[in-house]
């Protein structure tokens, strides 16, 4: 898991970086830009969910891949979008930001459930 979001993180920094220095034309820079902005606050998501269960925290699973697959459907299409690829792939970006929502949803749940327990 560690590993993923490390890879995550850099690879939102180089999309980010090609966004704003490499892509000539503003919608593929836009895509790129967003693409990088959700990636990069998703694997540093994932850090802060390592950091607390490594602190003592009970943690699912679920929290994690799922901001990592959100990563790869949502920020990953963009990216394809930005070189090229047709834009019917930006019908699964949508399954990555539903993947985006669940991974907070279950951390509220999750975090709500270690609160109630802790009173």
């Amino acid at each position: 898991m560690v590993r993923l979001a490390a890879l995550s993180g850099f690879l939102g920094v180089a999309f980010g970086a090609f966004a704003a220095h490499g892509a000539k034309d503003a919608r593929p820079a836009e895509l790129l830009h967003t693409g990088a902005l959700y990636q990069m606050i998703h694997a540093l998501a994932v850090f802060c969910w390592l950091a607390a269960r490594r602190a003592g925290g009970k943690a699912d699973l679920w929290t994690p891949s799922l901001f990592l697959t959100g990563s790869v459907l949502f920020s990953g299409s963009l990216y394809a979008m930005a070189f090229g690829a047709p834009r019917i792939l930006g019908a699964i970006t949508p399954l990555g930001g539903l993947c985006f929502l669940a991974g907070w949803l279950i951390l509220a749940w999750r975090a709500g459930a270690v609160a109630d327990t802790a009173d």
